[in-house]
């Protein structure tokens, strides 16, 4: 059995941290394979793209979760003993709670009142020279998705709370300070609502019944136990901070707007048109670019020898930019989703396969309904136009955003969207000499 494709340098994490994104995909495409293995941080890993590498690493056969998070993600973005390290019918189990908290009917809820501090921020944002829809866009989440979970939150600690999730996400791909200040984030969050847990069971604080705090607080495992404190504070953060990184995607869907102005109508065009435009984004413009997983037994594919505990990356960002599994992958078309079949191996946004039976997330219906709500309110909802401000992403960086945050000015409400012109090409400044 030959041995997998390897790339030449000793270790490839100085060229992961220079390439970000596309570090996968740009080795696959040198190597002509769809797999190879490398060193990070002087650690074998396996890299996988595409959708039949998706697969397979979604094949609970073969690979497992439990150790497959790098200590420096769990120390910032998923907590320790959370649901993204469990396997089998306990991971089963787990899961159960996140779909009892995310069923249709609360993420329904959720939404509404996003609708309604979405249009009572709009009487400020009128009066505003300027607004960073980045920054709004976390504020107005981490409101709703706290007040819709009975999690307290007074106004004034909205700012706090809503920094501490955001330095969780934004640190995860970061190294030296924006490491630090995502642990130390995470926390004091986690100090945060474990001791609004403890209080939930204490009987000390009321929880409304069906509420994200009342579930996990009252949740048994398997052995009937209810949850540690640490990792029910974990697991309630599982369901506040993946609402609040739906901003990246908010921000990215004024971008698609302001970038492919023929793309306005589609969004437009009501429920399907904006489903199909909010997919489109989580396609188009990159987040998270790789999932991790390890080797359960060790198992044959493409003649490779893949070896029981080995590590091993899933490039999603290369595998929703593949021309064999997307046409004119490039381009912004939202109408490639109208009467998409939803592949669970090929479109990985938040993971692969079933929300309910693996490990993709259960919160991903969740993303799609508030980005169709921003995609109706920046279309429809309000008039603005967009300055000239830095467009650029930074690919090197994980995971990125507009330079700018993505600022509108000229706020109104109204129907129809105002532009200055036709949106022009990035970068909307010059390129330093």
């Amino acid at each position: 059995m030959p041995d997998l494709p390897a790339v030449g340098a000793l270790d490839s994490t100085l060229a992961l941290l220079r390439e970000g994104y596309p570090f996968i995909a740009n080795r696959c495409r040198a190597l002509g394979s769809d797999v190879f293995e490398t060193r990070l941080m002087l650690q074998p890993v396996i890299c996988m793209t595409g959708a039949e590498a998706a697969r397979q690493f979604y094949d609970t056969d073969r690979f497992q979760r439990a150790g497959a998070a790098p200590r420096r993600l769990s120390k910032t973005l998923f907590g320790q003993g959370g649901v993204q390290g469990l396997d089998d019918e306990t991971h089963r189990h787990r899961k159960a709670l996140f779909l009892a908290i995310l069923n249709e009917r609360s993420i329904a809820e959720l939404v509404s009142r996003l609708r309604t501090i979405w249009g009572d921020r709009l009487s400020r944002w009128e009066a505003a020279e300027r607004v960073v829809l980045f920054d709004e866009a976390e504020e107005m989440l981490c409101q709703a998705v706290c007040a819709w979970a009975g999690v307290p939150l007074l106004e004034n600690d909205l700012a706090r709370r809503t920094s501490d999730l955001h330095q969780m996400i934004d640190g995860a791909g970061g190294a030296g300070l924006r490491h630090l200040r995502a642990r130390r984030a995470r926390a004091r969050t986690e100090a945060w609502v474990g001791k609004l847990i403890a209080e939930v069971r204490a009987g000390g604080r009321r929880a409304p019944e069906g509420s994200a705090l009342h579930l996990v607080a009252t949740h048994r495992d398997l052995t009937g136990r209810v949850l540690d404190e640490k990792v029910a504070a974990v697991e309630l953060l599982n369901v506040l901070r993946p609402t609040v990184a739906v901003a990246w995607w908010v921000a990215f869907a004024g971008l698609a707007l302001h970038e492919h102005p023929e793309a306005v109508a589609f969004a437009r065009s009501g429920a399907e048109g904006r489903d199909c435009f909010a997919q489109e984004v989580r396609r188009t413009y990159p987040f998270f670019p790789f999932l991790a997983a390890r080797v359960r037994r060790e198992f044959e594919w493409e003649g490779y020898r893949f070896p029981a505990g080995r590590r091993v990356l899933l490039d999603v960002y290369g595998t929703h930019g593949d021309p064999r599994w997307w046409t004119d992958p490039e381009r912004f078309l939202p109408e490639r989703f109208r009467g998409w079949t939803h592949d669970p191996f090929r479109f990985l946004p938040q993971g692969g396969g079933d929300p309910a039976t693996g490990h993709r997330c259960p919160g991903d219906r969740l993303a799609v309904e508030v980005l169709k709500l921003a995609t109706e309110m920046l279309a429809d909802g309000m008039r603005y136009r967009v300055p000239h401000q830095d467009l650029r992403l930074d690919l090197s960086r994980i995971p990125t955003l507009p330079a700018s945050r993505f600022v509108i000015a000229g706020v109104q409400r109204g129907d129809v969207r105002k532009s200055t012109g036709p949106a022009p090409a990035r970068p909307a400044v010059p390129e330093p000499a």
